[in-house]
């Protein structure tokens, strides 16, 4: 399993006009507290609803009604809506699950089948769940969230279901071989909640059962023990976080072994801690750093990656982002490393099946995937060794391996590249030299024979060498001229690697020739947890000046040229190619800044902004409130600057990263006179889209006012 659920609150334009609406002001003197665009914070206000449709009118006019639009959003409807392409999912009990959407089913249907018939051609599903049906029944826009199943054989799952696509959840316990939900079963109402299995008749929930108990943040405060025929709020506390704290949850880990219960204290986005939930529930702390994360139990032994170095009683010193063992049943005995990254190295993940242990890495932005085992020495010590897998990825490739689950050796092996279609591999790993048969590929979206992929490194503003990938023609005159879209994310540990480019590989390589480049900046996780403390709180700048220097880099390079060149980006992306969209306009073309952190004085005061301080700094600290305001994009906006045209993509339902963001900058673009749109979807959440149509649109609106502006008629 991989204890990923501890991370769930761990996806020719004219200048916009329009009626203004507040105190006029100084262009130069934007003071947050008297802010005359906070009445756009109001998320479905009247007044504020009705500037969003306006501006949506205009973006609609100008995008939607220009040449390219009907060619771009037909390539992008092609391959969202193929019926060949890949249905991904979750291999469990000897089934494989997969949730499709398609122009028949656009809210989607939640189906399974065998492993030998999901090899097929055209494979025979049974239909677990349609959510059309469900939505048309109960009158509700509902928009499948995830299935947590009860190992081994998943009979019962709770399912999670959105209105609209928000993070705030519906749970209802659902039993697949009746293919109905439970009469009586587990449910909760719509909150920030998460829910997890313990046995067949207890759950362990965090949810909203009325005042102090969920956090500031907006997550569960409480975690309690849930069993079945009770009330919610009968269930019994197991653990109270501080008011102040990003979360608390419970989570049991099932092995073919037993099963293990914890508690997780959620302090902020990166640090807490994590107990063990004893036969009489109480809880014994676990003894690792606070920022260690537990990824896996495995052979009576819990392994935990860490983000800072540890010097652990009676051991070494185990260096940031290495992955350390202790034992479960004597926590209290020295740890053990399992591996330790070299500098260009980063551990992305520990995976365990029944008898064996994996590790996913990257070393360069390469994939390897390691088996790793124990090798008891005759002193008594104990020393891990691990090997490859499989064979290196090539470059510009991407390989991820997944335990169909912890009770069978059988792994499942995604394989995808900028170039290369995504394809599926399973096979048993028991063996000593496991043979992966490839049982899935999706046809090639785009003829790729006259593409290339390479990659490079930019010298940032303090000396850093920073990577990055460029997928273009090969055939590229290298005179600046051609249109260029660069991508980056920098934030949160978030690893940019390579995948298939699909539409994008079709409308914008194959038949504009253009360029895509995907950089790979510091506050990501691409070498571990130093690349990302590298741009977290105070040092946050260091990630604007790695993307500015790959968009110089590919300048320099004649890749492309500024009239050429654009930024996309979206959440944390959106603060990137905002805040360097103000601080380098004079390097882009055309922005495009989907549902963006902006504000980043006010941030941790709209929906879940609080639970992201441990990354951006608190704006009430004095020290950081003034590094925050020294690049946040909406105080940093200056009169008599020219700036290239910006799209701001969002979503009113966005229960995540506010809309206030993305409406408050358009705001300020317009009073200063610079061109810039907005559409905001009036649903979708924060992946903007609710279903396969709008994000066909979302996407489509995006792609088509980038070539409008970075074209050959750009100038």
């Amino acid at each position: 399993m991989g204890v990923a659920m501890i991370a769930y609150v761990t996806a020719t334009i004219g200048c916009s006009s329009g009626p203004k609406h507040g105190a006029s002001m100084k262009p130069d003197a934007l003071d947050p507290m008297a802010d005359p665009h906070l009445w756009l914070e109001a998320v479905e206000s009247p007044e504020a609803l009705k500037w969003v449709k306006a501006r949506n009118a205009e973006s609609e006019t100008a995008i939607l009604k220009s040449a390219s639009f009907a060619d771009i959003e037909a390539d992008i409807r092609k391959v969202v809506l193929a019926p060949d392409r890949l249905p991904l999912g979750s291999y469990r009990g000897g089934l494989y699950y997969n949730f499709w959407q398609d122009d028949h089913h656009v809210r989607g249907i939640w189906r399974r089948t065998t492993l030998a018939e999901f090899s097929k051609a055209d494979p025979r599903w049974e239909l677990l769940l349609d959510l059309d049906a469900l939505a048309a029944q109960e009158k509700e826009n509902w928009v499948f969230k995830s299935a947590a199943c009860l190992p081994p054989d998943g009979a019962l799952c709770l399912l999670t279901l959105s209105r609209g696509g928000k993070d705030a959840v519906v749970v209802r316990e659902f039993d697949v071989a009746s293919k109905k939900f439970v009469t009586d079963g587990f449910s909760l109402p719509e909150a920030k909640s998460h829910a997890a299995w313990i046995d067949r008749d207890t759950i362990w929930i965090g949810t909203d059962l009325g005042p102090g108990t969920m956090t500031t943040s907006g997550y569960p405060r409480q975690t309690r023990l849930w069993k079945r025929g009770q009330a919610s709020g009968q269930s019994a506390l197991v653990y109270e976080s501080k008011a102040d704290d990003m979360s608390s949850l419970g989570f049991t880990i099932h092995r073919p072994e037993g099963a293990w219960s914890f508690v997780k204290r959620q302090k902020d986005f990166y640090s807490g801690e994590l107990f063990r939930v004893e036969a009489d529930l109480k809880l014994t702390a676990v003894p690792v750093p606070a920022d260690a994360d537990l990824q896996a139990i495995f052979e009576g032994r819990l392994f935990f990656f860490l983000k800072t170095a540890w010097k652990a009683p009676g051991a070494v010193v185990f260096p940031a982002g290495s992955v350390v063992t202790l034992s479960l049943a004597r926590m209290a005995d020295p740890p053990e490393l399992l591996y330790a990254p070299g500098p260009r190295e980063a551990v992305q993940s520990v995976t365990a099946t029944r008898t064996q242990l994996f590790l996913s890495t990257l070393d360069n932005v390469q994939n390897k995937v390691l088996r790793a085992h124990r090798a008891d020495r005759p002193a008594g010590a104990a020393e891990w060794v691990t090997e490859p897998l499989v064979p290196a990825a090539a470059k510009g490739v991407s390989v991820e391996l997944q335990a169909a689950d912890e009770f069978s050796d059988t792994v499942v092996v995604y394989e995808t590249g900028f170039l290369t279609p995504p394809s599926v591999s399973t096979g048993d790993v028991s063996v000593r030299e496991p043979r992966l048969e490839k049982i899935k590929s999706l046809p090639a979206r785009f003829d790729a024979g006259g593409l290339m992929a390479e990659q490079f490194e930019a010298t940032s503003k303090d000396g850093t060498k920073v990577p990055y990938f460029v997928v273009r023609p090969k055939a590229l005159p290298h005179d600046g001229s051609a249109p260029t879209l660069l991508y980056g994310y920098g934030g949160f540990q978030v690893s940019m690697l390579p995948e298939y480019l699909g539409a994008v590989g079709k409308l914008w390589l194959e038949k504009r020739n253009a360029v895509y480049v995907l950089a790979n900046i510091r506050g990501g996780g691409e070498f571990g947890p130093r690349w990302h403390q590298a741009a977290l709180l105070e040092n946050r700048q260091r990630a604007f000046d790695d993307f500015a220097a790959v968009a110089r880099d590919v300048i320099a390079k004649k890749i492309t040229s500024p009239a050429h060149l654009g930024i996309m980006g979206g959440s944390n992306g959106g603060l990137l190619v905002g805040a360097t969209y103000a601080q380098h306009p004079e390097l882009f073309g055309a922005v495009v800044c989907q549902v963006p952190l902006l504000d980043m004085l006010r941030y941790h005061k709209l929906l879940a902004g609080a639970s992201w301080m441990a990354e951006y700094g608190n704006p009430d600290d004095a020290k950081m409130a003034a590094a925050l305001r020294a690049y946040s994009p909406y105080q940093n906006l200056r009169a008599g600057v020219t700036y290239p045209r910006i799209l701001f993509l969002t979503s009113t339902k966005d229960d995540r990263v506010h809309p206030g963001h993305a409406r408050k900058m358009m705001a300020r673009i317009e009073e200063l006179g610079q061109p810039a749109l907005l559409w905001e979807n009036v649903e979708g959440g924060h992946g903007g889209a609710a279903n396969l149509d709008q994000r066909v649109k979302f996407s489509a609106l995006g792609w088509t006012f980038l070539w409008n502006q970075l074209g050959p008629r750009a100038n």
